[in-house]
């Protein structure tokens, strides 16, 4: 019986030998060839047709993957990762960011092969890397310096407010908010 979920390619060739095989025997219908291999009576039936178009099982046999075969092996795709884990600055760039520009410049440098940054992306995803957005915050600022006037000013800061009738300003709140504790 043929009903696992999920087969490969090779073992979906084996099943449709299989059927060429009780097809040529004659002696079972293409319905209970379908039951017994679990497939749907049309892929029987295709298959009949094209056997009996050219006689030859061959012409059931899987087929290589359409389109242009990849630029990179997986061991090519290993070293492009330990570069980019490696750190954007370790290959030249001024920032540590990774842009898919500087992966592709990276890729041709390395490995001398050529891609364009938008093709780049669906192939990293497909590899498990997925774009990282980075944390906005000023370069300038300094966590220790916002506690101190978090602790030292804010509260006079906030004294004054409500003596004046008024309650503090927005970006007071998400100061406070999103500050340190």
């Amino acid at each position: 019986m043929w009903y696992p979920k999920e087969l490969t390619a090779t073992q979906r060739e084996a099943r449709r030998f299989e059927a060429v095989r009780l097809l040529r025997a004659g002696r079972v219908s293409q319905a209970a060839i379908a039951r017994q291999l679990g497939v749907s009576r049309a892929a029987v039936c295709q298959w009949a047709r094209q056997l009996a178009r050219t006689g030859r099982r061959a012409d059931l046999a899987q087929r290589g993957h359409p389109g242009r075969p990849s630029q990179m092996s997986d061991v090519a795709w290993g070293r492009l990762f330990t570069i980019l884990r490696r750190g954007a600055r370790a290959s030249g760039f001024e920032t540590e960011r990774w842009t898919l520009r500087r992966i592709a410049v990276v890729a041709e440098r390395e490995l001398g092969v050529t891609y364009h940054p938008c093709s780049l992306s669906p192939l990293l995803r497909a590899r498990g890397w997925s774009p990282q957005r980075p944390a906005t915050r000023a370069r300038e600022r300094d966590e220790t310096l916002i506690a101190a006037w978090l602790r030292r000013d804010w509260p006079a800061v906030k004294r004054g407010l409500a003596e004046a009738g008024s309650s503090s300003p927005s970006w007071m709140r998400r100061v406070t908010r999103f500050g340190p504790p």
